[in-house]
């Protein structure tokens, strides 16, 4: 599907004229989200994990990129659609149609209360066995994590069928383009953590939504972000005390975009993150270690939104009282304000794993990101292997097999190495050939036959 073409394909949900981004089905009332903090299953249950995969799966469509959580890193500082706007009524003026068939992304996410997990998972899994649906689907006693991807028609159906829960009735949708058909392998639709982080999340109390940070709307964090950039430049780079902006997203979320002034913890997974948790151990990289818990703004943001919710909720545990969040997360503040204050594109959990501002906002598309102020950062957009600036913001996995590493990467160095992020990982049993353009890796036994020759 055209990026021109998957614009329109929110008109379905809504519609009305609007490129794909927040769908704001009736009563809304909560973030919207999506993304996983990645690693390894911290939330226990004794009865079985229900898991189940679609029958559409393995079609022909685009595949998951092989990512996994970054287990190492060898250098510091890792290098390795509209908006939110109310449903209007079917008699709009600029009313357009697309067709079913046009794929996009769906991400949601809802803190709410489920009693039966496992019986929901089983009627998710009833309703979707009939729908060309791939994409993740989580749920627990916390509520439901939800990123997919399939046609338009599909796509609505699965919405309009949650919507008739009342639990699920508001709940905020964010939609992107699908580009090139499926963005996810298979469907999954699991009993499993809505958000992974060490220690777990099931003591924390998500459904209060009084622990949880007040949200920004785009145009307050807007101001907020100016505000601090107009300060930082004129104490000469020195960062405001009283207001601190932090980072929760994994470190190669970071490597390819982020706000101007923000801080990440120096950990490679938002999981392990650790930022004003510790009572007396002080930790030099902690921005929030000396400050005033009472006085001091802390401005949070990530993808969509679900890791602020939960992360906000654990430092008001700790006496925060001043926590804020991006409402709707960075993709719902492109598509309203563009890049401003933003340098670099957007990772994103699905086969596509970058988009610029421009695939959430087209007005954007005149607007210059400035990149080149970014670039001025030794932290960003660096080769992981020989620390030239890249020129295109898109990670690639190594070739080794039992590596896997999720690195940035010059042409030459991707050459040279022959798709490996280091010397080691060339001479490695399971070495994959290089791919050309943007093709993700799939399954070992489509390569371990291939006789790689070296370069």
């Amino acid at each position: 599907m055209s990026l021109t073409g998957s614009f329109a394909a929110a008109a379905l949900f809504r519609d009305v004229a609007v490129a794909p981004a927040f769908v704001h089905l009736p009563r809304l009332s909560t973030s919207a989200g999506g993304e996983n903090g990645g690693g390894k299953p911290v939330f226990r249950c004794r009865r079985p994990r229900v898991r189940a995969c679609s029958a559409s799966a393995g079609r022909g469509r685009a595949s998951l990129p092989a990512v996994s959580p970054l287990g190492r890193r060898r250098k510091s500082g890792s290098s390795a659609m509209r908006g939110c706007a109310a449903l209007s009524p079917p008699s709009s003026a600029n009313l357009r149609r697309v067709s079913g068939g046009d794929f996009v992304v769906v991400n949601f996410y809802r803190f709410v209360c489920v009693e039966n997990p496992e019986e929901e998972v089983a009627k998710h899994l009833a309703f979707l066995k009939d729908l060309d649906i791939h994409g993740r689907i989580y749920l627990n006693e916390q509520g439901i994590n939800a990123q997919y991807s399939g046609p338009l028609a599909d796509a609505r159906s699965y919405l309009e069928w949650l919507r008739e829960d009342d639990r699920f009735s508001d709940i905020l949708i964010q939609i992107s383009p699908a580009l090139s058909g499926h963005a996810f392998p298979k469907l999954k639709v699991q009993f499993k953590p809505l958000v992974q982080v060490d220690g777990g999340i099931a003591h924390l109390p998500l459904l209060d939504p009084t622990m949880r940070a007040t949200p920004l709307e785009p145009s307050e964090w807007k101001k907020r972000v100016e505000a601090l950039s107009r300060s930082r430049d004129a104490s000469s780079g020195n960062m405001d005390s009283d207001c601190i902006i932090l980072d929760l997203r994994n470190g190669y979320e970071w490597d390819i975009g982020h706000f101007r002034g923000a801080q990440r913890p120096e950990v490679d997974c938002f999981r392990s993150t650790s930022f004003g948790l510790f009572e007396t151990e002080v930790n030099n990289s902690d921005p929030l270690a000396d400050v005033d818990r009472e006085k001091t703004d802390v401005l949070m943001y990530c993808t969509g939104g679900i890791r602020c919710d939960v992360y906000s909720t654990m430092l008001r545990k700790k006496g925060f009282k001043k926590l804020y969040t991006l409402k709707g997360g960075i993709s719902h503040y492109l598509d309203n304000e563009g890049p401003v204050e933003w340098v670099g594109n957007l990772f994103v959990f699905d086969s596509r794993l970058s988009l610029p501002p421009a695939a959430y906002n087209p007005r954007s598309m005149a607007q210059t990101c400035d990149l080149q102020h970014a670039f001025k950062n030794e932290k960003f957009a660096k080769c992981y292997l020989c620390g030239s600036v890249v020129q295109e913001l898109r990670h690639r996995n190594c070739a080794n097999l039992d590596c896997n590493l999720l690195f940035l990467c010059c042409p030459d160095c991707v050459s040279n190495f022959r798709g490996c992020c280091c010397s080691t990982c060339m001479t490695a049993p399971r070495v994959r050939p290089v791919l050309p353009g943007h093709q993700r890796y799939k399954k070992w036994h489509l390569y371990r036959d291939l006789e790689i020759q070296p370069s």
